[in-house]
């Protein structure tokens, strides 16, 4: 009878919550407001020609490049970051190899890693989501080939100091080190060229958060140039489909509609904290679009939460059951409007859970 791979066979299914999502989306930390008008014009111009021939990715990749001012050499657009995690899963991990990754954090690491049929480390952030520099060096061995970490971080919107990235790479350069910066923009600080001072370093980015292009599917991976040209070879030509190239130069071009997007998100992300703060609910000060807050003990009291606010036509995510998270709840942060109605849906869901002060507050 035929058999997949063993590794595959003992690969966690991955099943987001996708069905009936209607209301307000404050689940999927996707941008709630929708693209650039400039990006729906071009989708309107598009030809059938365009169509019918085969995606060039190169030129969009030289204007990728040029955007992050880095050498398009070591640019390689991707389907959306996890294509990216996918391919520095195939170029540099061997059976038996181990990968680092600090939980908790986005899915789909693990899923690549055990995947590729190498051996995953989880190293588990400090009390309160804290980063610990020693506590991931400690796990590098002779065998570590890849290290992941967002940056900031998925779930925790928790954030890792430049100065320690660099080191982590630097006790590690035989293994590939991933900097997953799919929420940069709500962050502003970057390892882009972080492999001049240490080569086995890549950056990701996505363009399905702050420019509202998540089901185009687009993300970039940047890198030394010599290591991108390895990756390049177990990476599809055709792996960016052609709408997809012929929108991102209109989003690349609309920074304003960026900069106000992410302005009011960041003015919404601290209404929320402030409002979770005033009912007594613990959370974690993000640097994302989201922050993480506990909302009970369970994951029956997170999930009571989840569909209270969903009453409420607010759609919000259950993280209880990730690593530290039980009772915890993520929650995307939108424009002003949205976060009107974010905090309004609080306020009623609260009362009718009863969370309140009794709690007591706590803003790691």
């Amino acid at each position: 009878m035929l058999r997949p791979r063993e590794a595959v066979r003992t690969v966690p299914a991955y099943h987001p919550p996708l069905a009936g999502r209607n209301g307000l989306r404050l689940d999927f930390n996707e941008n709630t407001a929708g693209c650039s008008p400039r990006v729906m014009e071009k989708l309107r111009r598009i030809s059938r020609e365009q169509l019918a021939k085969y995606p060039e990715r190169e030129p969009v990749e030289a204007l990728v490049a040029s955007f992050l001012k880095v050498s398009a050499a070591g640019v390689l657009l991707t389907n959306g970051v996890d294509e990216a995690i996918h391919l520095l899963c195939e170029t540099y991990l061997e059976p038996g190899d181990e990968a680092l990754i600090v939980v908790p954090t986005y899915s789909m690491y693990r899923i690549y890693v055990m995947a590729a049929g190498a051996q995953l480390i989880s190293v588990p952030l400090g009390e309160g989501f804290r980063f610990s520099v020693d506590a991931v060096t400690s796990r590098i061995t002779g065998r570590t080939r890849l290290i992941a970490i967002a940056n900031p971080n998925n779930p925790t919107g928790t954030v890792v100091a430049r100065e320690d990235l660099l080191w982590i790479a630097r006790s590690a350069p035989d293994a590939a080190m991933l900097v997953d910066e799919a929420y940069f923009e709500f962050y502003g600080q970057t390892m882009l060229e972080g492999w001049r001072e240490s080569p086995n370093i890549f950056v990701a980015r996505t363009f399905s958060k702050a420019y509202g292009l998540a089901g185009l599917r687009m993300g970039v991976l940047a890198g030394d140039t010599q290591q991108m040209r390895n990756v390049r070879l177990v990476s599809s030509p055709y792996n960016v489909n052609a709408i997809a190239l012929a929108c991102l130069p209109e989003a690349l071009e609309d920074q304003a509609h960026i900069h106000q997007y992410v302005e009011e998100v960041r003015e919404t992300r601290a209404r929320l904290e402030s409002g979770l703060e005033a009912h007594g609910i613990q959370f974690w000060t993000s640097q994302a679009n989201f922050v993480l807050a506990r909302v009970g003990s369970s994951q029956a009291d997170s999930a009571r939460f989840v569909e209270e606010m969903r009453r409420r036509g607010i759609l919000v995510r259950d993280r209880s059951s990730d690593y530290g998270c039980e009772g915890c709840v993520r929650i995307t942060c939108g424009p002003r409007q949205h976060g009107d109605e974010l905090l309004t849906g609080l306020s009623e869901t609260c009362r009718e859970l009863g969370i309140g002060v009794a709690q007591g507050v706590s803003r790691p």
